[in-house]
Parts: C-alpha cells; sequence; structure tokens
C-alpha cells in the first residue's frame, strides 16, 4: 500500500507509543486536545512558581503557614500523572519561609479507594530527596480509628475524612486538572472527596443515580451532584489551598494555579474547556488511549478514556481501547462484577435498582464500563491475559493490526469509518444535541 494513502498517528501505550495506520479513505477524524502542540513561554518550575506568587482567591501559602504547627499536605497517588517532582519541592518551600522552624509538615497520600503506592512509586513520583526526607503518610479509607465524622453533605451523605488532615492547622493540596469523566474535571476538591474521605463517603458519593445523572459527565461542573458534594466537602474539611496544573501528553506542565480551593480550581477548569473541548466525529471505529503511564496500568482506570470513544462511536460501532494494563483488570469487585454476570443490560438492571449507601466498592466503574459496551463493542489491546479480557465483556488484542482486523469483521462492510482520540482522558468531545459543556 503506498504510503501517501494511510495516516499514520503515535499514541501512547504504557510508558512508550504504538503507531497506528489508517487508511485514509476511512479516517473520518483525528481529536485532539488544543494542548496538543501548545508550549508555554516559561518551564513547568516558572509556571508553578508564579502561580504560589499570585494566588486566586487567596493569600500567599507562605503568609497562611505563618503560625502553624501541623501542616498537612494532600498528594495525588501513583495512579495519576501529578508532576510531583515539581510540584512538591515548591510548595514546601513556599511553606517553610511563613510557617514556625518545628512546624511538622506531612505528606499525605491521597488512595481515595485505591490500592497504596508502593516504595518504588513513591520514588518515581517524588524522587529520593524528598522520600528520604519528609514525612509521607498513606491515607487508609478503611481504618476506622484514622477516620474522623465532619457532618453531612448536601447529598445526605456522611463526611468521614483523614483525622491528620482534620486537625491540621493548615491543609494544602497538590494536584492536576484533567476532564474526568463523571467529576466534570479532576484537581481541586477532589483531593478531599475521593483522596482522603472513608470509604463509606466514597461509595455514597459515587452511587448510581449520580452517576446516571446526565450532568456527571466531561466537562460539566454545574448541575454535577458529585461535584457539588466534592466542593462542600473540601470546605467542611478546611482545605486552604491548592496548587494544581495542566500537563501536555508528556506530563510535563503547561499551566499552573494556586489559591482557594473551590475559585484557583475554576479558573483552571475554564483555560482547559477553552482548549480541549471537540466535537465529536461520529465513527462505526473509534481508537483511543488512557494517555499512556500512569493512567493505563489497568483495565480500571482505561474506563476513563473509553468514555471519549463512547461519545463519538455510532451505535452497534467499535472501540478500540489501546492501554498496556500491566496490573491487570485493578478491582477486584470491578472485576468479579463482569465476570459473574453475562448479562451487561441486566447488570445496568441492578446498578440503578440500588439506594445510595448500597453502593458497592467499584460500582460506578462498572456501570459506565457497561454503559459502553450496551452502545458498542470494545477492543481492548493490552498485555492482559486474554481471558481476563473476554471476563470483562471485551475483545482481546494484542497489537492494532490484530484489533482493527477485529474491527474490520464487526464492523461487516468496506465502506466503515474511523476517528481516532489520540489521548481519551485529555478532550471533552462534545455530542451533537447534548447539553453544552459548563466549567
Amino acid at each position: 500500500m503506498r504510503g501517501q494513502d494511510v495516516v499514520r498517528l503515535a499514541l501512547p501505550y504504557g510508558k512508550g507509543k504504538v503507531e497506528v495506520s489508517v487508511e485514509r479513505e476511512h479516517l473520518a477524524g483525528v481529536l485532539r486536545s488544543g494542548l496538543d502542540g501548545y508550549r508555554p513561554l516559561k518551564s513547568g518550575v516558572e509556571l508553578v512558581r508564579e502561580a504560589l506568587e499570585h494566588p486566586v482567591g487567596s493569600r500567599r501559602l507562605s503568609e497562611l503557614a505563618e503560625g502553624k504547627r501541623q501542616i498537612v499536605v494532600i498528594a495525588s497517588d501513583h495512579t495519576r500523572p501529578v508532576p510531583s517532582k515539581i510540584l512538591m519541592p515548591l510548595l514546601l518551600e513556599e511553606i517553610r519561609k511563613g510557617a514556625p522552624k518545628d512546624a511538622q509538615i506531612t505528606i499525605l497520600i491521597a488512595t481515595g479507594l485505591h490500592r497504596g503506592p508502593t516504595r518504588e512509586e513513591l520514588l518515581w513520583k517524588f524522587g529520593g530527596e524528598i522520600v528520604e526526607k519528609e514525612r509521607i503518610l498513606v491515607h487508609d479509607p478503611r481504618d476506622e480509628a484514622g477516620l474522623v465524622d465532619l457532618g453531612s453533605l448536601p447529598s445526605g451523605g456522611r463526611l468521614r475524612v483523614n483525622r491528620l488532615a482534620a486537625e491540621a492547622d493548615l491543609l494544602v493540596a497538590e494536584g492536576f486538572i484533567e476532564p474526568h469523566f463523571f467529576a466534570g474535571f479532576s484537581g481541586g476538591r477532589k483531593s478531599v472527596l475521593p483522596g482522603i474521605a472513608g470509604e463509606e463517603t466514597v461509595l455514597y458519593d459515587h452511587n448510581a443515580h449520580f452517576i446516571a445523572d446526565p450532568c456527571a459527565r466531561t466537562g460539566v461542573l454545574e448541575g454535577n451532584p458529585i461535584h457539588r458534594d466534592m466542593v462542600h466537602a473540601a470546605r467542611m474539611a478546611g482545605l486552604a489551598f491548592i496548587v494544581n496544573v495542566i500537563v501536555d501528553m508528556d506530563h510535563a506542565p503547561v499551566y499552573a494555579v494556586a489559591g482557594d480551593c473551590v475559585l484557583a480550581h475554576q479558573e483552571g477548569c475554564a483555560f482547559l474547556a477553552s482548549r480541549c473541548q471537540v466535537d465529536a466525529v461520529p465513527a462505526d471505529i473509534v481508537i483511543t488511549t488512557n494517555g499512556g503511564y500512569p493512567l493505563d496500568q489497568n483495565i480500571y482506570q482505561s474506563v476513563k478514556g473509553m468514555t471519549a470513544a463512547e461519545a463519538s462511536v455510532k451505535e452497534g460501532g467499535a472501540i478500540i481501547m489501546l492501554s498496556e494494563a500491566a496490573d491487570g483488570h485493578g478491582g477486584e469487585h470491578f472485576y468479579e462484577t463482569f465476570r459473574r454476570e453475562k448479562d451487561v443490560a441486566r447488570m445496568m438492571e441492578g446498578f440503578l435498582s440500588r439506594r445510595p449507601e448500597e453502593t458497592e466498592a467499584d460500582a460506578w466503574q462498572s456501570q459506565i464500563l457497561a454503559r459502553v459496551l450496551l452502545k458498542a463493542s470494545v477492543i481492548f489491546v493490552s498485555s492482559c491475559a486474554d481471558q481476563l479480557v473476554r471476563d470483562m465483556h471485551m475483545l482481546p488484542a494484542h497489537s492494532v493490526e490484530e484489533a482493527l482486523e477485529l474491527t474490520r469483521q464487526l464492523a461487516g462492510r468496506a465502506g466503515y469509518t474511523v476517528t481516532v482520540i489520540p489521548d481519551g482522558v485529555s478532550v471533552i468531545v462534545k455530542e451533537a444535541g447534548k447539553a453544552h459543556i459548563s466549567a
């Protein structure tokens, strides 16, 4: 086949990239974030330092730290590509400009309901100096003694959070902002809920009725019931200051914002929304990824990227999901839900029949994957065992070429169309006729 008849794209996969070749006659479109190729005039260090010097809706962090002796800095866990090697040293430096010499500063890893990071993962995230010299603790959402009840959320759920954070003199968080498939955007208030919340609180906030709400979608904050609870949780926990960045496909900062946990986050979301919203290009086949490592470590996380494809694939079409998933399924309850139930429609009925307080671990991810599967077939290109992928109601493949051959068979005709979304977690794909994205 002549080279000019094929469009070649390098897509993130694990810690590297894989090449995807699509015949030009079949290519309907390539949906990229406006941040692709965006190069700020300043380095990541300069962007973060400038954000700390000019906070939104808040005094400088060094001023907030004056007289504070118990200071907690919430940090994202190993499943998030937060450039903590840049963020954390600058954040700690700013705190120590104002804090008393004897202040105890604790870095608290916000796990949500994920497993805790290994030492190797902490070294990858922070670098050796911070791991060796700083006090780092890992949040445990199931440690009853380590949680404190702060009252009711707007939804009626109970807010239970990490005791160390709740009792701190100053609570700060680092993080990053990206489109999020049911919270609208990541970052900001998510450091508290689900980050350092108790299991009961996270389960209630991620209940099936909230997940099914049409406002609980990528890029939507207004009217989003999950976002509403998260904002209240951050305020109730006393989250005083955030430093959030937006990263490019190589996970390098291209934007930074700091300050009030709501106002600064809103400013960051507005910046991102103005650059990463794209119109859906409906196609029979949609190829996408989860942005590579660390977001494609397992199938569980990879559901996020699938939702971008869901918004563009035609009813009854096929999604090719490229995700190394070296850690496998990523959640035992998540896996067992699909392994046990062979009828996805019946599975969905089960989710929607449960009351919020009956929400089970990982049910929200299962619900969203079920929603995707009810619309389209999913071919999962990964390092996972074939049976594991089949247990998850997807078709296994180990190369893009193999996946394309499978999807061509599913399409069943020569005139199929293909849309490519190089990074499914970096874009907000807007479907025709759906509500406008709002930040």
